[in-house]
């Protein structure tokens, strides 16, 4: 198969990690993960989101932007846990209507991003994990993470909506949409093939 570019889409708890978990053993393919742990305005960030959500967004932005300019590079098929297009259109968009960014600010971040997409190459498959909120709650409690156990419930529901807002203006590439609330493709043979399936038709 000629190279491919698949990228997976999805609030906290969709399920995105372990799709490309999946995908890469089963496939033999290389992943490409977000950077969480690298950002030294987080700290900074959640003491005053004011001052410093503009800067905490601009160096995820820039390091996203260096993933996709990696994967381009790579020769084999590669898959993305989490796109450019996430970082700006859901998470910085957020803040923006939340006020932890300016007018002016967005815009110059926005301008930035929009430069950035028009350089890179666009999935040729995006998966998009839908999930409901109830269930994307649970799973979120039960890994336990320290960052996510203390994110209000409107935050998510927040994140749910730009999505869906996203997906209704996105035309980049193929999107196949999945609903992950029951789907077991570790331990069913029947999901896992009608996974497989799918993916492999809109490739």
């Amino acid at each position: 198969m000629a190279k491919k570019y698949i990228a997976i889409a999805g609030n906290m708890g969709s399920g995105k990690s372990s799709l490309v978990d999946f995908l890469c053993k089963h496939f033999k393919l290389k992943p490409f993960f977000e950077y969480n742990d690298c950002n030294p305005f987080l700290p900074l960030f959640y003491k005053d989101m004011e001052r410093w959500g503009f800067h905490s967004q601009m160096h995820f932005l820039t390091h996203k932007f260096r993933i996709h300019r990696e994967l381009d590079n790579y020769p084999d098929t590669v898959v993305q846990d989490r796109s450019i297009y996430e970082d700006a259109e859901i998470f910085a968009y957020n803040l923006y209507r939340q006020g932890c960014m300016s007018k002016d600010e967005w815009h110059t971040y926005h301008d930035l991003y929009e430069t950035m997409v028009n350089a890179i190459e666009p999935p040729d498959l995006l998966i998009y994990l839908r999930c409901p909120i109830r269930t994307l709650k649970k799973r979120i409690e039960g890994r336990g993470r320290a960052i996510e156990t203390s994110v209000p419930d409107e935050y998510i529901k927040r994140l749910e909506r730009y999505y869906k807002r996203w997906l209704k203006k996105y035309d980049r590439s193929p999107v196949l949409e999945l609903s992950t609330e029951k789907m077991d493709y570790i331990e069913d043979f029947l999901h896992r093939q009608d996974l497989l399936k799918s993916i492999s038709k809109h490739l």
